[in-house]
């Protein structure tokens, strides 16, 4: 379920020994080495005296540790404003798939987070309006923007559309 061999990889990026690493962290060499290999598993307050040794809090520490499975998600639809859109959502990232039509017009097509959203212009051509500027995109361009902008997209020609949104990382 976890892999605490991440600890050496962030050891050796540190440049740091075991030994080293034990006097920054108050944590024994024994038990580091044995994290390392997986050979023992880490009370809380290890890994919080690990954790700080890095600069990261125990969380952030079991977060890199943890062993990642797959995510299979079924995506889902909606239409708006002359746009059909497909869809599929995870924790930091929200992409969309549109087409419209000639007229179509999408304003705050989705109520945003601290998101940057991205849109790809697939085929077609769309323009984007921004709180200060506008953008016309044809096929093969993007354009990214912070998401919390007011904006809204109309169709020139009918188009397919990639919207990405990324969470933006935690400022505090």
């Amino acid at each position: 379920m976890y892999d605490f061999s991440v600890l050496r990889t962030l050891r050796k990026r540190d440049g740091l020994t075991i030994a080293a690493l034990s006097i920054r962290s108050g944590v024994s060499p024994a038990v580091i080495s044995k994290l390392e290999r997986n050979q023992t598993s880490a009370e809380l307050s290890t890994l919080f005296s690990l954790g700080r040794a890095f600069g990261l809090n125990a969380t952030d520490l079991i977060g890199l540790a943890e062993s990642r499975t797959a995510h299979v998600v079924r995506e889902t639809a909606h239409t708006t404003g002359g746009f059909v859109f497909r869809e599929i959502r995870y924790g930091n990232l929200h992409a969309l798939l549109g087409t419209g039509r000639v007229g179509g017009r999408a304003a705050k097509p989705e109520i945003h987070g601290d998101d940057y959203e991205t849109c790809w212009v697939l085929d077609g051509c769309v323009r984007i309006a921004l709180p200060h500027e506008k953008h016309v995109l044809r096929a093969g361009e993007c354009v990214q923007f912070d998401a919390v902008l007011e904006h809204a997209y109309e169709v020139v020609e009918d188009a397919r559309i990639l919207i990405v949104h990324v969470k933006k990382e935690k400022r505090f």
